[in-house]
């Protein structure tokens, strides 16, 4: 059951477009860009705002490499003011769910041993996408679209080893179409069920203050959970972060400006920043 029939083959299309874009210093003019996806400028135009609402050029500004330290520079978010400033709490955390509740340290520790894991596969706007909920909300969000499926099942499941997985996408859809922005405003928002060690879990909420659009980086998050030093450490819980898109890790990137790595790779993370930098400014 997919959340959007289009929204995979539109990432595909952004997908070869970010592959030649990054192989030419120089903006590439729509005709050229449509040309090499063997479309006509019109089609190509009519995907570009289906999928992200700008113009082919404008968002070739959101995927140069230098988007990342312009964004540094003009969306930055520093964690420890964000709640004066209003943009945490269930409001603006993110616009795509209300809540969101932690699995007990005792429970971690078990490895899912007594969780059922409900799992299905679904199109998203960056690709094919592998979401794992429990009954009290998603738990986990993969995509395959840089590596497989097989390889983002395997990364999931291994994460709670003792659970019992059981494929039921119906269960799933209505928080599906929630996660990845359908316009019927019917279905239910969706919650989150965060699975992870004490440590990982601060970071992660952390994660949840940067709102969409902007950017923070590792040494913010550090700060904001109270462990200034323990910057590698938290570089490696982001990495860790089951839920992507939803947990925005993506928006976590190197004091220096570089994007720093993806569990899903870089391409995702770049489309997925250039998708968000840009609805934030349509």
């Amino acid at each position: 059951m997919n959340a959007e029939p289009n929204q995979s083959y539109h990432y595909h299309v952004m997908r070869r477009a970010i592959d030649l874009i990054d192989q030419d210093d120089a903006q590439l003019s729509l005709d050229k860009l449509a040309g090499e996806m063997g479309m006509s400028p019109a089609h190509f135009q009519r995907l570009f705002s289906a999928w992200v609402g700008v113009s082919p050029k404008r968002y070739q500004q959101y995927l140069t490499l230098g988007h990342a330290k312009a964004l540094l520079a003009d969306q930055f978010t520093t964690l420890q003011t964000a709640d004066a400033a209003g943009l945490s709490g269930g409001g603006r955390l993110h616009d795509l769910f209300l809540r969101w509740e932690a699995m007990t340290p005792g429970e971690f520790a078990r490895k899912g041993e007594g969780l059922n894991i409900y799992w299905g596969w679904f199109d998203s706007p960056f690709g094919l996408s592998l979401v794992m909920a429990t009954e009290k909300g998603i738990c986990g969000i993969g995509f395959a679209s840089e590596t497989s499926e097989e390889a983002t099942m395997e990364d999931l499941v291994s994460r709670w080893p003792k659970a019992e997985f059981v494929e039921d996408p119906m269960m799933l859809r209505p928080w599906v179409l929630a996660a990845y922005g359908a316009p019927d405003q019917q279905h239910e928002a969706a919650p989150l069920y965060l699975i992870g060690a004490p440590f990982q879990i601060k970071v992660w909420e952390a994660l949840l203050q940067i709102p969409s659009g902007q950017v923070t980086t590792y040494s913010e998050i550090a700060q904001a959970i109270g462990k200034p030093r323990a910057v590698r450490a938290v570089g490696t819980a982001v990495g860790r972060n089951p839920v992507s898109f939803l947990i925005p890790c993506h928006r976590a990137l190197r004091k220096s400006g570089g994007l720093g790595g993806y569990h899903w790779g870089l391409p995702v993370k770049r489309a997925i920043l250039a998708w968000e930098s840009a609805r934030a400014e349509a």
